[in-house]
């Protein structure tokens, strides 16, 4: 049987100090969903409960976007209208994650941290061009989520280090958002391919800003300037929506197993990429 230490931090003081004084494996219980995966080989292991901090379980929506702490439940998450107005992608994406009970304890924050390249909020987050806030030994640093995630199963942060906020500014008038996976079953499984996209139309209908992210289809979830190129400047016609499709296509790398070849994985990761931008665009043309 493994052995655990077990503490419960209640500060995130307190949390980094535990995880950087540790001098066996520690890991950080958010929403627990896949510590014991996590955890297969390590014995003995820390786990460093950070759920009683109060910063870490909820999400503030202020002036200047939306703060989200990194525990709070997916279920909390897409019950909550405020944020839905503001980021339907993002609450789309924490919807798909496991169970209906797997979902009253998964959080965005530790589907990041997992940092697995078929996570489906990492696509949504990017496209929305979200910050991690990271508290350490060395005081505190803000990633871009596009730059969290070095590899598989990897991310940035280093010894004593903790994700304590992912932070969203608010959207520009004429902004929204969408995202679109594929997966083989009809629900709880993982992406073959996702897409995430954000577009902000003007007054005539034309795109002035673009992120697009797709995910499952390399080590990590990529952000595609290429595809937002695409649309950009466009009414987001069949044309400019091909050419966003082909620019996913085109930088992602699948991998063949038993789940999709590369072929299938390329050409569904375009294909996804131009229905979650039209979705993004009638969301953001009040539809």
């Amino acid at each position: 049987m493994t052995v655990v230490e077990y503490s419960a931090a209640a500060s995130i003081e307190e949390a980094v100090s535990l995880l950087l004084s540790s001098d066996i494996p520690a890991k950080v219980l958010a929403g627990g969903t896949d510590l014991i995966i996590q955890s297969a080989g390590l014995d003995p292991i820390k786990v460093v409960d950070i759920k009683n901090i109060d910063s870490m379980m909820g999400a503030t929506i202020d002036g200047d976007g939306l703060t989200l702490g990194p525990s709070m439940p997916c279920a909390e998450l897409y019950s909550r209208d405020d944020v839905k107005a503001l980021f339907p992608g993002l609450v789309e994406a924490a919807y798909l994650i496991g169970s209906t009970q797997v979902q009253g304890r998964c959080s965005v924050g530790g589907n990041l941290c997992n940092s697995s390249p078929a996570a489906d909020t990492i696509p949504a987050l990017i496209a929305n061009a979200a910050q991690c806030v990271i508290q350490g030994p060395g005081g505190e640093r803000t990633v871009a989520v596009e730059d969290f995630v070095t590899g598989v199963g990897r991310n940035c942060m280093a010894k004593g280090e903790l994700l304590t906020a992912l932070r969203l500014a608010k959207p520009a008038a004429g902004t929204s958002d969408a995202y679109l996976r594929f997966i083989p079953r009809t629900e709880m499984d993982i992406a073959v391919a996702g897409a995430g996209v954000s577009v902000t139309l003007d007054g005539a209908g034309t795109c002035t800003a673009a992120r697009v992210s797709i995910g499952a289809v390399a080590p990590t979830a990529l952000l595609i300037p290429e595809a937002a190129d695409a649309l950009i400047g466009s009414k987001l016609d069949e044309a400019a929506l091909d050419k966003a499709a082909a620019a996913s296509l085109a930088a992602s790398s699948p991998i063949t197993d038993r789940r999709g070849t590369v072929e299938f994985r390329k050409h569904v990761v375009g294909v996804l990429t131009k229905r979650a931008a039209t979705i993004a665009a009638q969301r953001a043309r009040g539809e």
